[in-house]
């Protein structure tokens, strides 16, 4: 028998739960959101929520140490992951996703469990049963972690993402493959919670497609609290690992772990992580149903894939590789939702709603270390390789309200600026809770305000905003 609905999205992550959403909105259309795990996918329960509730309380203790007339004892490492728990509704039987179902069909979506797969045109299977949409199917199961291609290093069954932010055993020692968003956030988590770390960076910086001052203070401040050790150009050539088990997620896996590196030496330590980077989620997804081959799926501006016709296939979130962040899928979905209703509904599409924009060099992001990276649109590098005309203005963030906010507040802002418009293109600040400054940066990166307009933006005193202020005056 098939079942019919108006929108089917494979994927029940951020993005296929808006992108379900947006579509049927107002209207008596139905939806079928399929998952094959869980409700509220990989950021729910094993990424961004979980890993910055591992995060904060390092932050909030280290702001406390910062402030005169504060007793701060240190962290409770059971009441940590405590409240990680709490926020990934998780016990020791699992996750609970009934939450997020509950949400579903408050809004009148269909949860459909298992796998789904594509079986032709606007069709989807999931275990015996046949879905087919009436409008639209939408792609949005995202990625999983990379394991690179490294002898003995799968057999040793390393952490994933997963398990570092699933922690319930902390390592006394760590080595952590990788150098980028992940596997900075992680090290900055695990020493928090009293392990040693060793990264493992291929390259010779931290968050490589950052302004490099970014990688170099964020690089400095790990060093600095004595449990980091970062190694640069350290590429492992073999892994062994005797008693490698299957332990379960966030517990460590075996014995002890050794990672023989390119060029001689070797790094011991009771657990490894890899933080390599991610592969899309579609192997296994009946792509070649309606001719496409697993891997990304490019798409068009309107969100739908590129070499199906007939605008019935989108994709949404990491799957398309446009920009690989939660909020930017959502964002994505959102635009999907809305250009499949009015396709539904026969509306044309020249509104700009229904264009996905802000994934064309204006994606915001925060990088959750301490200190915290938060940058949007280009970096001065980028910005000349697309052919910009740019100049750059940077100073150290100290002003009234950085010094009222904690005795040792370091930081760094820097803006790039499009000189044939006198407009930003771009905006990176590194330092405490910087991540609260970025929106306005946002604004005035997408919304292309001249810089002349900017200077009647006036910043509250004394708030850290301030910096602001000394930036477009060292423009002048």
């Amino acid at each position: 028998m098939t079942e019919e609905f108006d929108v089917i999205v494979i994927g029940a992550g951020p993005a296929g739960e808006n992108a379900a959403a947006y579509a049927i909105a107002g209207s008596d259309r139905t939806a079928a959101l399929v998952e094959r795990e869980l409700v509220g996918g990989e950021c729910s329960y094993w990424a961004c929520i979980p890993s910055k509730a591992l995060l904060r309380p390092g932050h909030v203790l280290a702001a406390a140490r910062a402030m005169p007339g504060v007793t701060a004892d240190g962290l409770d490492v059971a009441a940590v992951l405590a409240r990680r728990d709490s926020f990934t509704h998780r016990d020791d039987t699992g996750h609970d996703d009934c939450s997020q179902v509950d949400w579903a069909e408050d809004n009148r979506i269909m949860v459909v469990r298992g796998h789904g797969r594509l079986a032709g045109e606007r069709a989807v299977e999931v275990g015996g049963r046949t879905l087919r949409a009436r409008h639209a199917v939408v792609i949005a199961t995202g990625t999983t972690a990379a394991v690179p291609d490294v002898p003995g290093l799968r057999a040793a069954l390393p952490w994933t993402s997963r398990d570092a932010t699933a922690v319930t055993e902390v390592p006394g020692h760590i080595a952590i493959i990788g150098g980028g968003v992940v596997a900075c956030e992680a090290a900055t988590w695990l020493a928090a919670l009293g392990a040693r770390v060793t990264l493992l960076v291929r390259g010779q910086a931290l968050l490589a497609g950052n302004e490099p001052f970014a990688g170099e203070r964020v690089a400095a401040a790990l060093t600095a609290t004595g449990r980091v050790e970062i190694r640069f150009g350290a590429q492992p050539e073999q892994v062994r690992r005797p008693d490698a088990a299957d332990t379960g997620e966030g517990r460590i896996h075996g014995g002890r772990v050794t990672v023989e590196l390119r060029g001689g030496g070797a790094v011991e330590a009771d657990e490894i992580l890899v933080a390599a980077g991610r592969t899309p989620h579609t192997g296994d997804l009946g792509l070649e149903t309606v001719g496409l081959e697993p891997g990304y799926l490019a798409v068009d501006d309107h969100l739908a894939v590129d070499q199906v016709p007939g605008d019935w296939l989108y994709a949404v979130g990491d799957v398309n590789h446009r920009v690989a962040l939660t909020h930017m899928g959502k964002y994505q979905a959102r635009v999907a939702g809305d250009v499949i209703a009015a396709r539904a509904e026969g509306r044309p599409l020249d509104d700009a709603r229904y264009t996905a924009l802000a994934d064309h060099d204006l994606a915001p992001q925060v990088v959750y270390t301490a200190p915290e990276v938060a940058a949007v649109g280009l970096t001065e590098a980028a910005a000349r390789e697309r052919g910009l005309t740019v100049s750059a203005v940077e100073l150290d963030i100290a002003v009234a309200g950085s010094a009222l906010a904690r005795d040792d507040y370091a930081g760094h802002a820097k803006l790039v600026i499009d000189d044939t418009t006198d407009t930003l293109v771009g905006a990176t600040f590194v330092g405490p809770d910087v991540g609260e400054q970025l929106h306005a940066a946002t604004i005035a990166v997408v919304g292309r305000v001249p810089l002349a307009t900017l200077w009647h933006a006036v910043p509250a005193f004394p708030a850290v905003s301030e910096f602001w202020l000394r930036l477009l005056e060292a423009r002048r």
